[in-house]
C-alpha cells in the first residue's frame, strides 16, 4: 500500500476503498466531515482505518464533485468591507469557531465587489457587511436565484434573505452620555469618508448629546481621519495635541479607538487615567487589549451571526424546507472597562 502514493496517479476514492476493504459510499461517507467520523452501520475502526488509508494515500475529496452532487460547497462567503478593523476580524474569528466542527471553510472577501464574485462563486451561505443603495436590486435577485443571504443593515428588510441589525443611534449616545459624567472638553474621532462632522448618525450621537448636555461643539474636538489606522493616530495625534486638549475621546468605531489608545501612549498619555477614550462596536480585540477598551455594542453579536449563517449554510436547500428570511435585532449596552472607567461630576477633568 505504500508505493500507492508514488506512482504519479492521483488517488481516486475508489483505490481508497479497495485498499481499505470498504465501499466507496462509506469512504464517502466517512470523509465527508459533516456529520461526525462514523455514522450507521460504520464502527469507529472501520473510520479509522478508512481515513489512514486516505491520509498514506494522500487522497483529498474532490470538493467540485461534491458539489454538484450534493448541492453543497462547503464553503460560506465572508464579504467584509475593512479587514483591518477588529469588527471585521471578530467576525472572522466567530465564523471559523462555528464552522471548523461542521468541516466547513470561511472564504473571505476584502473590500471586493460581492456583486461581480457572487456572480461567478457558489458558497453555501454568503454574510455581506455592507450594502450600498445602487445594490438592493442584486441582493433580491441573488436570493431569487437560490444564493442564501445574511446582510448586515440597519434599514433593509427581509426580501429572500436574512437581516441582521443593529440600530446604532440610540447606543452611541449612550456613549457620549458616559463620557459626559466626568468630562466637559470631549472630541469625537470619526472618518470624513463617513460624513464626518456634516452628518452621519454616529457623528450626529456626539453633536447632539453635546447640545443637551449645555456645551458648545469645538471644531478643533472634530477628528476627521481617512479611515485608516494611521489616520485615526495622526487624527488623535492632533487632538491630544492641542494647548486646551480633549480630556476624552468618543471614536465612531472600535477600530479608531484602539488606534487612539495607541496614540495616547506614544505621547505619554494614559487612556482612562489622562484621557478618557470609548468606541463603537463592542469587538473582540478592543475587549482583549490594555487598557481593555471601554465600548457600546450589542452582546454576542459575532457569535449569534455566527450561528445563523451556519445554520443558513446547512439548512436544507429545497424551496419548501427553507426556512423564512428573518431579521435579528441586537440592542445596544454599554460596556464600561479600563479605558473610559465610570467617573462621577465630583471628579471632572475640566
Amino acid at each position: 500500500m505504500g508505493k500507492a502514493s508514488n506512482t504519479g496517479v492521483r488517488p481516486t476514492i475508489r483505490m481508497v476503498a479497495e485498499l481499505a476493504g470498504v465501499s466507496t459510499a462509506t469512504v464517502s461517507y466517512v470523509l465527508s466531515g459533516r456529520r461526525g467520523d462514523a455514522g450507521p452501520g460504520v464502527s469507529d475502526p472501520t473510520a479509522e482505518k478508512v481515513k489512514a488509508v486516505a491520509e498514506r494515500l494522500g487522497y483529498r475529496p474532490n470538493q467540485a464533485a461534491r458539489a454538484i452532487r450534493t448541492g453543497r460547497t462547503n464553503t460560506v462567503i465572508l464579504s467584509l468591507t475593512m479587514l483591518s478593523d477588529p469588527w471585521s476580524l471578530s467576525v472572522i474569528e466567530a465564523v471559523q469557531k462555528a464552522a471548523a466542527p461542521l468541516g466547513i471553510t470561511p472564504m473571505i472577501l476584502g473590500d471586493a465587489d460581492w456583486v461581480k464574485v457572487l456572480g461567478t462563486h457558489s458558497a453555501d451561505a454568503v454574510f455581506v457587511d455592507a450594502v450600498r443603495p445602487g445594490q438592493r436590486d442584486a441582493l433580491r435577485k441573488l436570493a431569487e436565484h437560490g444564493t442564501t443571504l445574511v446582510v448586515f443593515d440597519e434599514g433593509l428588510e427581509p426580501e429572500g434573505f436574512d437581516v441582521i441589525r443593529s440600530i446604532a443611534g440610540p447606543g452611541c449616545r449612550m456613549a457620549v452620555q458616559h463620557l459626559l459624567h466626568g468630562h466637559r472638553r470631549i472630541a469625537c474621532l470619526t472618518p470624513a469618508t463617513a460624513g464626518g462632522a456634516s452628518g452621519g448618525t454616529r457623528y450626529r450621537a456626539y453633536s447632539e448629546a453635546l447640545m443637551e448636555a449645555g456645551i458648545p461643539e469645538n471644531e478643533d474636538y472634530v477628528g476627521l481621519f481617512d479611515g485608516t489606522s494611521a489616520g485615526a493616530y495622526a487624527a488623535t495625534t492632533r487632538l491630544l495635541s492641542l494647548p486646551d486638549r480633549p480630556t476624552a475621546i468618543y471614536a465612531t468605531t472600535d477600530f479608531a479607538a484602539v488606534a487612539a489608545i495607541n496614540a495616547a501612549q506614544r505621547i505619554g498619555l494614559a487612556a482612562g487615567v489622562d484621557v478618557d477614550i470609548i468606541g463603537v462596536g463592542n469587538t473582540v480585540e478592543g475587549e482583549r487589549m490594555s487598557p481593555s477598551l471601554s465600548t457600546v455594542g450589542p452582546v454576542d453579536f459575532f457569535g449569534k451571526l455566527a450561528r445563523l449563517l451556519l445554520q443558513r449554510a446547512t439548512s436544507p436547500t429545497t424551496p419548501d424546507a427553507k426556512s423564512e428570511p428573518a431579521v435579528l435585532d441586537f440592542p445596544w449596552h454599554l460596556f464600561v472597562r479600563e479605558s473610559a472607567p465610570h467617573r462621577s461630576s465630583a471628579t471632572r477633568l475640566y
